[in-house]
């Protein structure tokens, strides 16, 4: 199944550097540093494993959004830029992904029939079928992860990530 990324106990700066900054922080803000660098830790861990599933079915996380967007519109396509929006991207990478996904023949952009200057994204059969591929594979993997967890502990982690997300967003 390709490299194993180990989980890594104590993530963060090294023992001496920690304790440098736990000196100048309150036990509070001390906790909250290490709790960010858990954080971290965490979300390269899912970044690394989720993106070593796809990359033997779609080929990465970004185009496996992409092709998921493409199968649920049901043939309808979707505009390159609603696309680069959704996924909080440049129009370049969009681009890019975009050429890639119809060189292979998962997907094939064509005009807008109103707006000419708008490129719809559809799915072929031959993405339909890969993005079919990918999400049964993926979904046992999926539900092996969160199996431990009650629908109660998804729901509060849901709500605690989504409100350390709004946090970062704020202006600061």
């Amino acid at each position: 199944m390709g490299v194993k990324h180990p989980v890594k106990r104590g993530s963060g700066p090294p023992p001496a550097v920690m304790e440098q900054i736990r000196g100048r922080l309150s036990e509070r803000e001390a906790q909250g540093m290490e709790t960010l660098f858990a954080l971290r830790a965490t979300a390269q861990q899912v970044e690394n494993t989720v993106g070593e599933w796809l990359a033997g079915t779609v080929g990465s996380t970004a185009r496996y959004h992409i092709l998921m967007a493409l199968w649920a519109s049901k043939g309808e396509g979707i505009p390159h830029k609603d696309i680069v929006e959704a996924m909080g991207v440049t129009r370049a990478t969009i681009s890019g992904l975009m050429t890639a996904l119809e060189r292979e023949g998962f997907v094939k952009s064509t005009m807008d029939k109103v707006d000419r200057r708008k490129q719809i994204a559809r799915l072929t059969p031959k993405g339909e079928a890969a993005i079919k591929k990918a999400f049964e594979l993926n979904m046992g993997r999926f539900r092996g992860v969160f199996a431990s967890l009650t629908p109660a502990e998804l729901a509060n982690l849901r709500t605690l990530l989504q409100r350390v997300r709004e946090t970062f967003a704020e202006p600061r």
